[in-house]
């Protein structure tokens, strides 16, 4: 069965099978922030005893290096498989996000386990981007948005209860049985993708040349720029979440997991208003957006030693910062032209080097000795530079199109 002609029933497992596939990635890249103290007190022992902002500065790294995995796994894997059957590759991609979690439960040293996370984080760009394109066509024409949304929604739930309950086990059993279970969830997803996802045919005439055509578009750079540095403002804060909480409001650890389901419900909340405020202006959004960042990660910055204070501002963190995200995956679509799938992929590349500068930067402020505080402030500047990155990009377009104007009005002049 094709996905032009599935029952209602059919199409849901469809997209439930997609789901939970996203459900399993949004764990995997965020579970390790919340585990970031027991990580660094398991793999590096001796920097730990020293010093743990060292240590944990130190396990910071492997977020950055599966945000790496997704920036360059992302645009070579999507612009690779677009000639195939694309209900077979995102079986190949589920089963390759099972085995590289696999490898992180096992790998004994923290240099086979930053290999496991580069790994792990090749796939997820191209796992939402095609997923996205057959959660598209499965409820057929008219309902395309509510299928991409379906699967994505998988995503938003992972920050509201795997993130939160898979820190809460890492904490109590170790952190090692955390990322067992993501490795269980995406088993769980290649077999549901495998039975009740339908034949979805590729482009047979598409190339990885003819997709990477897109990096040609110079306001495709704009938009990757203003989603690598503007959305690594939240990703500055929400790596070191974990310590601020312990060590800078004093709180125990059971109160990580708490501010995390608090951060995810924004983020829920966030998705939704994004994409409604997006509908009716994108440039807008993009400006307000970033300018909003900027002004709760300065509320957060001054208010840190209060848990209450992290509690409320985390929620307002992930509102803003995931109102953004379907703001710039959608002023990614509008430049992308005719280069739309690598396009849905590379916004994920763009997020995950934002979680990788974002990640890296505060592990340096916090190494250097400014404490857990300071990372707050490094998302400060990153919002600040989305919104001149943004600014730009939109003066840079106005000046294109009264350009083109002018030069239709010679024209017509002319003749």
């Amino acid at each position: 069965m094709t996905s032009s002609n599935l029952s209602r029933g059919a199409a849901m497992w469809a997209l439930l099978s997609l789901a939970v596939g996203s459900f399993g990635i949004g764990m995997t890249e965020f579970v390790v922030m919340g585990l970031l103290p027991q990580i660094a007190a398991d793999l590096a022992p001796s920097a730990w005893a020293a010093n743990p902002e060292d240590a944990i500065a130190q396990a910071g790294w492997l977020i950055s290096l599966y945000a790496l995995g997704v920036v360059i796994g992302a645009p070579t894997i999507a612009g690779s498989v677009a000639r195939f059957p694309r209900h077979r590759v995102m079986v190949c991609l589920a089963a390759a996000l099972t085995l590289f979690n696999a490898l992180t439960v096992l790998a004994p040293t923290f240099e086979l386990v930053a290999v496991s996370r580069l790994l792990a984080g090749l796939p997820h760009g191209a796992y939402f981007g095609i997923g996205a394109l057959v959660a598209a066509d499965v409820l057929g024409p008219g309902k395309r948005a509510k299928g991409v949304a379906f699967v994505l929604m998988g995503l938003t739930i992972a920050n509201v209860v795997g993130v939160p309950l898979g820190t809460y086990l890492g904490q109590q059993a170790g952190w090692r049985v955390a990322f067992g279970v993501v490795a269980a969830i995406f088993a769980l997803a290649t077999v549901m993708i495998a039975v009740f996802v339908p034949d979805h045919p590729g482009q047979p005439g598409r190339t990885l040349r003819a997709e990477l055509g897109v990096f040609r578009v110079g306001q495709v750079w704009f938009a990757l720029g203003i989603g690598a540095i503007g959305f690594g403002g939240f990703f500055a804060v929400y790596s070191y979440v974990a310590p601020m909480i312990t060590e800078v409001a004093g709180s125990p650890e059971w109160a990580v997991p708490i501010v995390l389901v608090v951060m995810g419900l924004g983020m829920t909340f966030g998705n939704l208003a994004g994409g409604h405020f997006a509908d009716r202006d994108v440039p807008r959004t993009l400006v307000f957006g970033h300018l909003a960042l900027a002004a709760v990660l300065v509320a957060l910055a001054l208010t840190a030693q209060a848990i209450v204070a992290i509690a409320v501002f985390a929620f307002a963190v992930g509102f803003v910062s995931a109102m953004l995200s379907p703001t710039i995956q959608t002023r990614l679509m509008d430049v992308a032209g005719d280069n739309q799938s690598i396009a849905a992929a590379l916004n994920h590349s763009a997020l995950n080097l934002g979680n990788s500068l974002g990640a890296f930067l505060g592990g340096v402020v916090i190494a250097a000795g400014f404490g857990f505080v300071a990372p707050v402030w490094v998302g400060v500047c990153l919002a600040l530079g989305g919104l001149a990155l943004t600014l730009a990009s939109l003066g840079v377009q106005r000046r294109s199109e009264r350009g083109a104007v002018e030069q239709r009005s010679t024209v017509a002049v002319s003749r």
